[in-house]
């Protein structure tokens, strides 16, 4: 099981999934305001890099940084925690209650049925 991202950390990687690969000025561009000191994203990267989030290749007189696991795969991961660590591991469970507490109604509930179904 991968380690999971503090907030900041998510907000690094959400940046670099979308960018696919970048340097840390380039990140902190796509941060919204107000905008992380540099040194501040730098340091978050190198602890991502020793989670093994991200990867480094070196680039001018400075490094462009990568993902080394897919947006997909987290998010797999993370509802799959979420589902063991508060729902005993039921999905239903987990529906339920994301129904009740978001107030859904019957035409939503049938358009996330047809999404499953078509997988």
């Amino acid at each position: 099981m991968q380690k999971q991202l503090t907030k900041a950390e998510e907000q690094i990687m959400q940046v670099l999934w979308n960018l696919e690969a970048s340097s840390v000025k380039e990140i902190i561009e796509k941060l919204p305001e107000p905008k992380p000191a540099y040194n501040t994203v730098s340091t978050i990267i190198r602890i991502l890099e020793t989670k093994e989030f991200v990867g480094h290749k070196p680039e001018g007189r400075g490094y462009t940084y990568y993902p080394l696991i897919d947006k997909e795969t987290y998010s797999n991961q993370s509802l799959h925690k979420l589902m063991n660590g508060y729902f005993n591991g039921s999905f239903k469970s987990l529906v339920s209650f994301f129904v009740k507490e978001n107030n859904m109604d019957v035409t939503e509930l049938e358009s996330i049925l047809k999404e499953i179904n078509k997988k």
